[in-house]
C-alpha cells in the first residue's frame, strides 16, 4: 500500500471490519460521508500519516466491512466506532467526520467527550434542517431503488448533468442496501431528520468546522451557525468547493488539519 499505508481487518462484535491505516504520531480517526468508503480518503491518509496515526475504517456495510444485521442510524454508528477504537486499544484521540460521518463524530463527542482530543466537522451533517433536494428525494426507498445503478452511470456519462446535479446524487451512490437504509433515517423529504443544534454548546472539546463556499448538498450556512453555537470552534470556509473538500484540496485540507491539530 503506497507510503506504507496498511488495509487491515479486525473483528467488532462478530462484524468483519477492514480499515485503513498508517503513520506515526497521535491518533487520528477518520469517519468517511454516506456516499463513499475509507478509500475515498487514501490521499489524506498519505498526507495526513506524516504527522499522526491515522484510522480510517469503512462503517459496516460500506468498502469490505460486513453490514450490521437489521436497521442501523447514528446511535449504532456511534456504538461502532467506539468499538472499533476500543479494540484498537486507542483511549483518547482526535475524531474527524465528513458529512454522515461528521453526524457520526458530533454525536461520538457529545456522548464520549472525554475520549476526543479535537474535533473535526467536515461538511457534516446533523447540524441543520435544510439539505439538498435531490437527498431528501433520494431519502424515500422506493425511489431510491427505482433509480438504480443504470440510471446514476447514465449521469454520469453526461457531463454536463453531472457538473450540476451529480454531487447530490452520488451522496446515494452505489444503492447499497446500507445506504438506503441509512438515506431513509437521515431525512425526509422536508428536511434533515436529526439535528443536534441545540447541543451544540454542549461540546467541551477544540472543534474545527470545514466546509465548501459551494457545498451542494449541506449549505455552507451551517458550517458559520454551528461556529457560533460551540464554545471552542474555528470555521474554515474553501471558496469554490463543493461537499467533498477534503478531495478537493488535499494539500490545503491536510495544513489546515495539521495547524489546528498540533
Amino acid at each position: 500500500m503506497t507510503n506504507n499505508i496498511l488495509g487491515k481487518k479486525i473483528k467488532i462484535n462478530e462484524l468483519d471490519v477492514h480499515y485503513f491505516t498508517g503513520g506515526q504520531g497521535d491518533p487520528l480517526v477518520v469517519i468517511h460521508g454516506g456516499g463513499d468508503g475509507a478509500r475515498a480518503w487514501m490521499k489524506n491518509i498519505a498526507e495526513l500519516s506524516e504527522n499522526y496515526t491515522v484510522y480510517v475504517p469503512d462503517l459496516p456495510g460500506y468498502g469490505h466491512s460486513q453490514p450490521i444485521d437489521g436497521d442501523y442510524y447514528i446511535p449504532e454508528m456511534v456504538e461502532f466506532v467506539d468499538e472499533f477504537t476500543r479494540t484498537l486499544g486507542l483511549k483518547s484521540f482526535h475524531l474527524m467526520g465528513h458529512s454522515l460521518g461528521g453526524g457520526v463524530a458530533l454525536n461520538y463527542a457529545l456522548k464520549f467527550p472525554h475520549k476526543i482530543m479535537k474535533l473535526v466537522l467536515v461538511s457534516s451533517m446533523c447540524l441543520g434542517r435544510e439539505i439538498a433536494l435531490w437527498v431528501r428525494v433520494l431519502s424515500v426507498p422506493a425511489i431510491c431503488r427505482a433509480i438504480g445503478k443504470t440510471v446514476i452511470a447514465v449521469l454520469k456519462a453526461v457531463k454536463w448533468v453531472a457538473d450540476l446535479i451529480l454531487a447530490p446524487v452520488e451522496f446515494m451512490n452505489p444503492m447499497s442496501a446500507t445506504r438506503i437504509n441509512l438515506g431513509s433515517r437521515l431525512t425526509t423529504l422536508k428536511e434533515q431528520a436529526t439535528v443536534f443544534a441545540d447541543r451544540l454548546s454542549e461540546i467541551v472539546v477544540p472543534t474545527l468546522v470545514v466546509w465548501g463556499a459551494k457545498d451542494p448538498i449541506v449549505p455552507v450556512s451551517q458550517a458559520y451557525t454551528a461556529a457560533a453555537l460551540i464554545p471552542n470552534c474555528q470555521v474554515k470556509v474553501f471558496e469554490g468547493c463543493g461537499h467533498s473538500v477534503y478531495k478537493q484540496k488535499v494539500k490545503e485540507f491536510s495544513h489546515l488539519l495539521t495547524r489546528f491539530l498540533s
